[in-house]
């Protein structure tokens, strides 16, 4: 089972001083993706299947896996294709019903069931790839806030964090 937690902002308890975190090189496949989130803003994610998934205001769903892998696809194709063995059926349905609200209302979407909103406004501008042993940060920074997706393959850990600037 994958431990999971999710912040409204940064934990001051982080494993690492940002001193042993070393930017890593992207592969080419990251950096098509990259190159495709940049200029959307992030309107939410949920935590599954050893991956964080953002959904961005473009309809596309962004996952990010333990080791800094990625993918995008539309949110109408990703979410059924889930390969996540904690969901089911009825957990996909909620999730599609989900991207469709954050879709349509934005980060204020209300009642959500298996989406968290994203407590701020994240433009990204830029994604930063780091490491430190055997836990990736990918930092998604935005024009007025960051998000930080924290992996920790050792432990199967998926960790989103949100903060103002």
């Amino acid at each position: 089972m994958i431990a999971t937690e999710t912040y409204d902002r940064l934990p001051n308890n982080m494993d690492h001083n940002s001193s042993d975190w070393t930017e890593r090189e992207t592969t080419t496949h990251q950096d098509h993706v990259i190159a495709h989130v940049l200029g959307s803003t992030v309107l939410g994610w949920f935590i599954a299947g050893e991956a964080a998934h953002l959904l961005l205001d473009i309809g596309f769903l962004w996952t990010i896996y333990l080791d800094g892998e990625m993918n995008l696809l539309a949110q109408g194709v990703a979410i059924p294709e889930l390969d996540a063995g904690e969901l089911s059926s009825a957990d996909k349905t909620e999730l599609a019903f989900d991207a469709q609200q954050l879709l349509s209302e934005g980060r204020e979407a209300h009642d959500l069931k298996r989406f968290t909103a994203a407590p701020v406004d994240c433009l990204i501008q830029a994604v930063d790839f780091l490491a430190a042993n055997s836990e990736r940060r990918l930092m998604v920074r935005g024009d007025v806030a960051n998000i930080e997706i924290e992996t920790s393959v050792e432990s199967n850990e998926v960790r989103v964090c949100a903060e103002p600037k």
